[in-house]
């Protein structure tokens, strides 16, 4: 019996290593990165008193992993969490239910682990449909870029040269739920509906997105809702040793569709960019203009500049310490007077830049640039519209394939703008002085 059950055991075990495996193939891919930081004062404001004659220094870092989980040919799972992005032996956040600006989670929950994708990616004979959490809001150049998690519903086609895709966003719904059970209203959410094409030839692309957002979520507390629409035309060419980009954003429509019988506020905002780049091996040297409009105090039924809409995005980060997001989010903003401040991506801005590079060896990037921007519109009680000049040097030297090491240094010559109401009042200048280690995998 004994020698019976011996050979059950093995037949057993043969079976079992012979039959097809149901485990999925994973992929992994991700960086992490290192970086210390010193900002000289955290305020543009220079008061008799010294209260602002405050500086800052910290180590900071963030880990990111994509999982792809890929069930069969066509068929995957993509996943992909932060973790541990916290300020080196700094206070944790308090837990909180309002998310990150850049996160399907919390900031606590960043500062441990939070996951911002998750979503189905099917290959099907007539297209790609991906369901869940995703990225959003990227599009053409980096310019007004953001990259945000959110949940969606995507088809994408490639035909030849030409890409198409169709997509409905969820931004922010409201509806009765269990864990959201005080609702008194059945529309009181906000969605998006994105329509885009896009032409790639050798040696560059174009492509335009249209959209339309309407968002209900201020009702009923307050008697409106907000319906806009977009276009987004960009081009990218590589002409010779020059690469162009080029992208318009129009924004249009009834930022305020008032349900009491007052005035609606109308929405008309305007963002452009050109960047030129021309490498020519051990050297290299470009330019950008940019400009956001700015929303005019003079005209209160229309709306031409509304951030967190039409703004640089977070992506796009052209110096060290104007119009950086990443600065802001980990030192926070740069006060001025009278509530001028400098405060995340580009917004109500003409920017002008030069930049020039070496490359002496393979592995080593220096670069330098000088930057400047003015506001478009003065808002209410700003009598000054420069933001001010900045210079920036950075070096970036390639340690392996996988790990580069960068050291920054910005000064920013701050601009009268914010002396905001009165000319009196003493702004400062400000240097920021970097250092990042990232790997790659």
């Amino acid at each position: 019996m004994k020698r019976l059950w011996l050979v059950m055991l093995s037949l057993t075990l043969v079976l079992a290593f012979s039959t097809q495996a149901f485990a999925v193939d994973v992929k992994f891919s991700g960086s992490f990165y290192a970086a210390g930081m010193y900002l000289d004062k955290t305020s543009l404001r220079n008061t008799a008193d010294g209260s602002d004659n405050v500086s800052t220094a910290f180590y900071y870092q963030r880990l990111r992993v994509q999982t792809d989980f890929i069930v069969s040919p066509g068929l995957s799972l993509i996943t992909r969490i932060d973790a541990m992005e916290r300020a080196w032996g700094a206070p944790r956040s308090t837990a909180v239910t309002a998310l990150d600006s850049q996160s399907a989670g919390t900031t606590a929950e960043n500062e441990n682990i939070a996951f911002d994708w998750v979503y189905i990616n099917y290959e099907s004979p007539i297209g790609t449909f991906r369901a869940g959490y995703m990225n959003d809001s990227a599009w053409g150049t980096a310019f007004m870029d953001s990259s945000l998690p959110r949940g969606k519903v995507a088809w994408s086609n490639t035909t030849g040269p030409w890409y198409y895709t169709l997509q409905i966003v969820k931004l922010t719904d409201n509806s009765y739920t269990a864990k959201n059970p005080t609702i008194t209203t059945t529309d009181a959410d906000s969605d998006k509906y994105v329509a885009a094409v896009r032409y790639t030839w050798k040696n560059g692309q174009a492509g335009i997105l249209g959209g339309i957002g309407r968002d209900a979520s201020p009702r009923p507390a307050s008697k409106y809702s907000t319906l806009f629409y977009t276009l987004q035309p960009y081009a990218i060419a590589q002409i010779g040793p020059v690469k162009v980009q080029a992208e318009i954003d129009y924004f249009w429509g009834n930022l305020k569709r008032m349900e009491d019988g007052t005035t609606d506020t109308k929405l008309d905002d305007l963002a452009f960019f050109v960047d030129v780049l021309g490498d020519f091996g051990m050297f290299y040297a470009g330019a950008t203009i940019a400009y956001i409009s700015g929303d005019d105090p003079n005209t209160t039924d229309k709306t031409e500049g509304l951030k967190g809409l039409v703004d640089g995005g977070r992506d796009w980060n052209p110096c060290l310490i104007m119009f950086n997001y990443d600065r802001t989010y980990w030192s926070g903003s740069l006060t001025g007077y009278d509530s001028t401040n400098l405060d995340g991506a580009m917004f109500n801005a003409w920017f002008g830049q030069i930049r020039g590079g070496i490359r002496p060896i393979a592995a080593l990037d220096i670069m330098a640039s000088i930057s400047y921007a003015t506001a478009d519109k003065k808002p209410a009680g700003v009598i000054n519209s420069t933001y001010g000049y900045e210079l920036d040097i950075t070096s970036t030297y390639k340690i392996t394939n996988n790990l580069s090491y960068m050291m920054g240094l910005g000064y920013l010559f701050t601009g009268d703008y914010f002396k905001g109401a009165n000319n009196a009042n003493a702004v400062r200048d400000n240097y920021m002085l970097i250092n990042k280690l990232t790997l790659t995998f």
